[in-house]
């Protein structure tokens, strides 16, 4: 599989990347299931996978990690990529009273502490900070970001749901550079598009990394009046290259020039092992714009 270059000390990373966000909703959490699916993604070529302290009720990180300790050498074959900010309400802790963002140096540090023994790797490769914070001091957040970098816990530093002036101002008070930005990409919400978060990605060079890019699974329901549109249309070109319907909606993301990176989770094993099917499709430039249109309900102006 070809690998997305974000630079900086952070390796090269797979054209697409396994979102563990689901693992926890799985029948089966034995290490043994959950070490399936790495083992399954690995084969394609998938080595990064994508996490975050809150996934699943906090324990994603950790189901992951158990998976791990009977193949610690996978370890050294793959990248992560973990997220924190988000203050969840949860049992877990009874003290918090409302779901809040936590970007103070002292709640980053100990996320990435935690992530790490969960885990357990020694490095995270990319670190992001989950949503903007509405509190945010951007020179305590900053300074940490950057001590973690220089203390080689994290090898690179990103965001996630930022629009470009929440990018500039962080970036405003670090000296590593913010290297991507998480945000939802796909046929039913195409706002990235024209809200400036992709122009800023790719004057930055800095690919974007794509969550949900399969609308959540909604396009594919009966009913959905994006589906309906695109659905026909989908489903043709997929005959035609010998894939799925979903391998060429995900295709559609990774055939534009931003280098879009899509993060796809499934606990369908059959799903998993047929992923890297969307770097097959090949789709020109006439036949994008055609599924935009569709989705949009109209041509382009």
């Amino acid at each position: 599989m070809e690998t997305i270059e974000f630079g900086h000390g952070v390796p090269p990373m797979s054209r697409i990347v396994y979102g563990a966000w689901r693992l926890s909703d799985d029948h089966d959490t034995t290490p043994d299931h959950v070490l399936e699916k790495i083992e399954l993604c690995l084969a394609q070529g998938i080595t990064t996978f994508d996490h975050a302290d809150i996934y699943g009720d906090y324990e994603c990180e950790a189901l992951f990690g158990r998976a791990l300790r009977n193949r610690p050498d996978l370890r050294d074959t793959m990248q992560i990529v973990t997220k924190c900010g988000i203050m969840a309400m949860s049992d877990k802790f009874p003290r918090r009273r409302v779901k809040h963002y936590d970007t103070s140096a002292a709640h980053i540090r100990n996320s990435v502490e935690v992530a790490l023994g969960q885990l357990g790797f020694d490095v995270i490769d990319l670190l992001l900070i989950h949503r903007p914070d509405p509190f945010l001091d951007h020179h305590e957040t900053g300074a940490a970001l950057d001590a973690l970098v220089d203390e080689g816990k994290v090898r690179g530093i990103g965001v996630s749901n930022f629009m470009p002036w929440d990018i500039d101002l962080l970036q405003s008070a670090m000296t590593h550079p913010i290297l991507t930005n998480q945000i939802e990409i796909n046929l039913v919400n195409k706002a990235a598009f024209t809200n400036g978060q992709i122009a800023r990605a790719q004057r930055d060079g800095a690919p974007p990394m794509a969550w949900s890019p399969l609308a959540g699974g909604s396009m594919f329901y009966p009913g959905d009046q994006v589906g309906k549109r695109v659905m026909p249309r989908l489903t043709e070109i997929a005959a035609d290259q010998g894939v799925s319907a979903e391998a060429v909606a995900v295709a559609w993301l990774l055939a534009h020039p931003a280098r879009i990176v899509p993060v796809v989770g499934t606990n369908s094993l059959k799903r998993i092992e047929r992923i890297a099917d969307a770097l097959k499709v090949t789709l020109d430039r006439q036949t994008w714009f055609e599924l935009w249109s569709l989705a949009e309900g109209d041509e382009v102006p």
